[in-house]
Parts: C-alpha cells; structure tokens; sequence
C-alpha cells in the first residue's frame, strides 16, 4: 500500500495551509539581514523537498532554484509541475545526508519540519555536514522544525486536524492521533496520518504511519556544534519576526551560516 509521500499531489493539497510565496519574501527577508554579503539571493538548494513548492516559488522569481529529495514519486512530480508551469528547476534523487552536487549555494533550505526523518544524532549531523558542504562562502541554510511546544507540552502550537479547500478539492487532514506516543528513549513518534480528499463526487482516502524523531532546542544546537561546520545566527518562530521563545510562536526556525572556525567541509564534487 502506498503512503502520503508516494502520493505528491494529496500531500501538496493537504499542505495547502501553507502560504508558500509569503514564506520565501521573509526567506529572503533573512537573507538580505544575515548574509555577511548582502547581495541578491542568486541559487537555492530545497532539500527534502517533496513537491518543491518553495524551490518553484523561487524559480518562478528567476532564482536558480534545485529540489532535492529522495522519493523518486515526489521528485517526478516536482519535475513535471515545473515544466508544466515553463519555469527552470532542477531536480535531484538524492539523500540529504548523503548528497554531492557539485557545486554551492547562496540558500539552501529544509521546510515544513522535514528534519524530523532524521532519526539519530549521526544522521543530523551528515545532513548538516552536506548543507554547510553545499554553502557559499556568505550563503545561509534556513532549516524549519516544529516547535518542541508541540511534543513537551500539553498545549501544542499547531492543531492534527485540519481542512485545505484548493484546485477545486475538499481535503481533510489528520496528522497525527491522541494515541500516537512518542517513546521516551528514542524521541520517535509513529504518527498516524489520514488525508480524506474530495474532488466531485469522488472521494478517496490515503492512510500511512509515518514514524516522527522530535528534536529538542538542545538537541539541534548540539548536532550544529558537533558538526562544527555551521553556526546559528537567529532563531524565529514564525515567518515573521515573532521570537521563538514567544508564546505566539508555532515554529522552530533556524538560520545558520558558515562557521569560519570549522573550516571548509569536504566538497567532494562529483559529475
């Protein structure tokens, strides 16, 4: 049986809460206050990318956007919603603890809590290693969790349940069930996920288990220093200015830069 991330396009409709184009304007809003450099944002890596709806909005911009993802289903779909669209971007089946692409990156970016299929501290720290080997020597990477308001406290930021109306589909979402438990010893949670959508009079269900590693404020800010090739510059909990210490904040969202003290990663280029 196939699950929500072989389906791309019930997964993008059920991410449809999302307002993507607000989303890369404070993506570059960082930009333009981080980077050492300050020049335009000229190529964007979007790893674990899924549909890659941030990499074409920036396509869509004439930015030099690349998705990568190692789901060969969501990278197909990506691939033909560019071209679909006529817009330029690049499409990657690769690892993203384990990719070389030969080349860098002004931004390079995880959305939508993608971090969370990273289930040991050994997996994180590879996918940081390879994002800061990917890195131009001003570029950022913007990595987007969940805030650990959600799992560690008993009145999460955001709801399970939620409804998208978009492309002429009613969608009904349920991320996640009062039963699901994460486990204490290895923080990983196996979230069930229903997607009810609705097109006409037709109507089908996809069902998955989709196993979830929670990550810790802590826990991220020690995989960046034992990395050591990376640094955070800021922190935010939304796509605004909101701290992410905030009450109102719903997000964990890092901006990181090179750290000159950790030298330069292995680029390992390959053709």
């Amino acid at each position: 049986m196939s699950g929500i991330y072989d389906d791309p396009r019930v997964y993008e409709l059920a991410c449809g809460f999302r307002d993507v184009p607000a989303e890369v304007d404070a993506l570059l809003a960082w930009c333009a206050r981080h980077r050492s450099g300050g020049g335009a944002v000229r190529t964007v890596l979007e790893l674990a990318a899924g549909p890659a709806e941030h990499a074409r909005e920036f396509a869509r911009r004439g930015v030099a956007a690349t998705a990568l993802d190692i789901n060969p289903a969501m990278c197909a779909y990506a691939d033909r919603a560019a071209k679909h669209e006529g817009i330029d971007l690049r499409v990657v089946q690769e690892d993203m603890t384990a990719f070389a692409l030969g080349r860098r990156f002004d931004l390079v970016v995880t959305m939508l809590d993608s971090t969370s299929h990273l289930m040991t501290l050994d997996a994180f720290t590879a996918h940081l290693d390879r994002a800061a080997a990917h890195l131009a020597d001003d570029g950022l990477y913007v990595v987007e969790m969940s805030h650990p308001r959600d799992r560690l406290s008993d009145e999460p930021s955001v709801s399970t349940g939620w409804t998208v109306d978009r492309d002429g589909a009613h969608v009904t979402v349920r991320w996640g069930e009062p039963t699901d438990r994460l486990d204490p010893v290895t923080q990983i949670s196996a979230d069930h996920v229903t997607v009810t959508v609705t097109e006409g009079a037709a109507t089908r269900v996809v069902r998955d288990v989709v196993p979830y590693r929670f990550w810790s404020a802590t826990e991220v800010e020690a995989a960046v220093r034992l990395s050591g090739a990376l640094r955070i510059v800021a922190r935010y909990g939304d796509f605004g200015d909101v701290p992410v210490t905030d009450p109102e904040a719903w997000r964990m969202i890092l901006v990181l830069a090179r750290d000159p003290r950790g030298g330069r990663p292995p680029f390992n280029p390959r053709a």
